[in-house]
C-alpha cells in the first residue's frame, strides 16, 4: 500500500511512518510543512528506506496537494497534520483555524478530486484516516468514559478546531461518499515528543535544574497512550476500519498530572541522581484557562471490532520515555537551545 501521511515529521506522525515502513512494509509519502514541531530527525530511522519519500508542503496549498496526489496516486491518506498545543492555541488561535480547519478542507477536497479520476476498484479500496483527539469531547467528571457517541463539547481553540475538522471529515463521507474513518486518541507520550508538552518538558526541566511547572493543584486527569501503541492502532484502522466509523484510541492509563510529574521525578532520581531529589523542583503555577478536568477513553470498540490492545502500561511506557530522553540528547538539545527552552506558553494577550 502507498500511504500519504500528512504531518509525518511530527511526534505522532513520525511514529506512524516508522511503523508503516519498518513493520508493515508500506510505501509512505510524507507531506509536512516543517513548522517548529516538525523534525526530520524523527524520521531518520526510515529516511534511507526505499519506501520513504518526503515532500515539504503546506496542506493549505491546494495546488501542491493536488500535484502530490497526481504524482504518487496513493492508496490511502493518514491525516495528522495539525497545530496541536493547547497553550499555543490560547495565545495564537489564528494558525490553528487555518491549518486544522482549512487545511483539512483542502485535503478532503483534493482526495475527492483524486478519486474522481481513479478506476472504480481503486476508489473503492481507498481510505482516508482522519486522526483527531479526545479533547473534542470536552471535560469529564470523576466518573465515566468518552465513547464514540459522546457529544462534542470542546473547551479550547485547539479542541474547537479539531472538532470542526472532524465534522468536515464526517460530512465529506456522508455527502460525497469519501471513505473517511475518524479516530480520536487520548494523550500521547513517548520518544521524539516536542519538549513543549508536559512529559518531555518535565524531563528536560529536571535535567536543567529548572522548576517543574504543574498547572493548578495538579489534579487534572489524563488517559495516557504510548505513541507506538497509537501508531499500531492507526495501522490496524487503516487495514480493517470501516468507512464512516469512528474509533476511540486510549491506553486505559488514567493519571493525575501531579502523579505523572512525581513518577518522572522518581525515575530521574534513580537514573540521573543529583544532590537533591528532583521532587523538590516541582512548582505549582496558575492554571491554564479553560483547563478540562478529566479525559478518559473507552477503547472497547477498537479492541473488540479490530483486535487492538495497548502493549504498554503507563509504568512501562514512562520508564522507556525517560530513558529515551536521557540517551538521546542529540535529538532534543537543538530544539531546547534554538526553538523552545521551556518557557510558559498560553498566557492570554490583552
Amino acid at each position: 500500500m502507498r500511504v500519504l501521511v500528512t504531518g509525518g515529521a511530527g511526534f505522532i506522525g513520525s511514529a506512524v511512518c516508522r511503523h508503516l515502513i519498518s513493520d508493515l512494509e508500506h510505501e509512505v509519502v510524507v507531506v509536512d510543512k516543517l513548522t517548529y514541531a516538525g523534525n526530520l530527525a524523527s524520521l531518520a530511522p526510515v529516511a534511507s528506506h526505499s519506501h520513504y519519500v518526503f515532500e515539504k508542503h503546506d496542506i493549505c496549498d491546494v495546488a501542491a496537494v493536488n500535484a502530490i496526489f497526481a504524482k504518487y496516486r496513493p492508496d490511502a491518506v493518514v491525516h495528522l497534520a495539525a497545530e496541536s498545543h493547547v497553550d499555543r492555541s490560547i495565545s495564537g488561535s489564528d494558525v490553528f483555524v487555518t491549518t486544522n480547519v482549512m487545511g483539512t478542507f483542502a485535503l478532503l477536497e483534493a482526495s475527492r478530486r483524486y478519486l474522481a479520476s481513479c478506476r472504480k476498484d481503486v476508489a473503492t479500496d481507498f481510505r482516508f484516516v482522519h486522526v483527531s483527539t479526545d479533547e473534542v469531547y470536552g471535560s469529564l467528571g470523576d466518573d465515566g468514559l468518552f465513547t464514540e457517541t459522546t457529544p462534542y463539547d470542546p473547551s479550547s481553540p485547539y479542541s474547537a478546531t479539531k472538532a470542526a475538522s472532524d465534522h468536515l471529515a464526517k460530512a465529506w463521507q456522508r455527502t460525497y461518499g469519501l471513505p473517511v474513518i475518524v479516530s480520536n486518541c487520548s494523550n500521547n507520550y513517548g520518544p521524539y515528543h516536542f519538549p513543549e508538552k508536559l512529559i518531555p518538558l518535565i524531563i528536560l526541566n529536571a535535567l536543567y535544574r529548572k522548576p517543574l511547572p504543574v498547572y493548578g493543584d495538579g489534579s487534572n486527569v489524563r488517559d495516557w497512550l504510548y505513541v507506538e501503541d497509537h501508531a499500531r492502532a492507526l495501522g490496524i484502522i487503516l487495514a480493517k476500519g470501516r468507512p464512516g466509523e469512528t474509533y476511540n484510541i486510549g491506553g486505559r492509563n488514567e493519571r493525575k498530572n501531579i502523579e505523572v510529574v512525581r513518577q518522572i521525578c522518581s525515575w530521574m532520581d534513580r537514573l540521573r541522581p543529583v544532590n537533591a531529589s528532583y521532587h523538590e523542583q516541582i512548582s505549582f503555577v496558575t492554571d491554564r484557562p479553560g483547563h478540562d478536568h478529566r479525559y478518559a477513553i473507552d477503547a472497547t470498540k477498537l479492541e473488540t471490532d479490530l483486535g487492538w490492545r495497548a502493549q504498554e502500561t503507563f509504568d512501562t511506557g514512562i520508564e522507556k520515555t525517560v530513558r529515551w530522553y536521557l540517551a538521546n540528547a542529540n535529538w532534543w538539545e537543538p530544539l531546547r537551545d534554538k526553538v523552545y527552552n521551556g518557557e510558559r506558553l498560553g498566557l492570554m494577550k490583552a
